[in-house]
């Protein structure tokens, strides 16, 4: 474990063979987010001689320059940016792999990353977290919200344990526990909107109409089928990754936003409603993991419980 948090080959970040410190890794972030040599020095408690040296070394090792040095702060070129995601994304792999390593024998604890799209069908596994945090107070919950691009990537790279992933999706890569509940499409508008006075929105009421729609081509493609009409030959004024800032633009009257049910507040003093699709448009959601995953112990009792209050 030691030689693993101590060192990690440079073919997972670039594609290459060589081999660089953890230690390095931490250099180069410190001085990406200080913005100076000066002040990265003094946050890693080192000089500015061996930090600098380091750095010069880490350039070499990778044939590339990483930051631009400018009269008042340094800057990173876009190798630098390049570099910078992947190598957050290693030190978090590192940090997960150590709390797993250092779980008790005796009283279980640990840590759970679960990436989720926003769904209302997310209840059943908030109440298996909940159930675990009254029976295990050591075990650590980490929600990473983002669509399924965003949270199968990180699956597959180790960063997350499960996902929670709403159709359509391909799932050809992983395990997969169907959640009870569906979800339902619709769309999201103003109260004071002509077609707020309808129960559902049929596909000849948007076709003419601006568009919000979601970022992910599969969920576009689903969309598109309904409504019955290319992709291309409506009238998409904007996209969104989640909904809360569609919502915004809900709300200033910049389009019509084609969500899922449940996700925004429409009671009360808002100024939004949601009206269902008419042919009904539902979608399952899965709770995913990777295929062949070695899970830590508190992560097999995780999908354990989850499935026995499922299935």
């Amino acid at each position: 474990m030691r030689y693993f948090v101590q060192t990690v080959y440079f073919g997972f970040l670039v594609g290459r063979g060589e081999r660089v410190d953890i230690k390095v890794l931490r250099y180069f972030l410190a001085l990406a987010k200080q913005e100076s040599v000066t002040a990265a020095a003094d946050y890693l408690h080192i000089t500015q001689p061996t930090l600098s040296r380091q750095l010069m070394e880490l350039e070499d090792e990778l044939g590339s320059k990483l930051f631009i040095r400018g009269s008042r702060k340094i800057m990173l070129t876009e190798e630098g940016m390049h570099l910078r995601q992947r190598a957050e994304e290693i030190l978090e792999l590192v940090h997960k792999t150590e709390a797993e390593f250092h779980q008790s024998d005796k009283t279980l604890s640990g840590d759970i990353y679960i990436g989720c799209g926003e769904t209302d069908a997310l209840r059943p596994v908030v109440k298996v977290i909940k159930a675990m945090q009254l029976d295990y107070p050591h075990v650590r919950i980490h929600i990473y919200s983002g669509n399924a691009n965003d949270v199968t990537e990180r699956i597959d790279k180790g960063l997350l344990d499960f996902g929670v992933l709403i159709d359509p999706v391909h799932l050809d890569n992983y395990e997969s526990l169907c959640l009870p509940q569906k979800d339902r499409w619709g769309v999201l508008m103003r109260k004071d909107d002509e077609l707020a006075e309808r129960d559902f929105i049929r596909p000849e009421d948007l076709w003419d109409l601006p568009l919000i729609m979601s970022r992910q081509k599969y969920v576009s493609d689903g969309i598109a089928r309904w409504i019955k009409r290319d992709y291309d030959k409506l009238a998409v004024v904007a996209t969104y990754n989640l909904i809360f800032n569609a919502a915004l633009l809900v709300e200033q009257n910049v389009g019509y936003a084609l969500c899922l049910d449940k996700l925004v507040n429409t009671s009360g003093e808002s100024r939004l409603c949601f009206r269902p699709l008419e042919p009904l448009l539902e979608v399952d959601v899965n709770v995913v993991w990777k295929r062949y995953q070695l899970f830590s112990r508190v992560s097999t009792l995780f999908l354990q419980r989850l499935k026995a209050g499922i299935l």
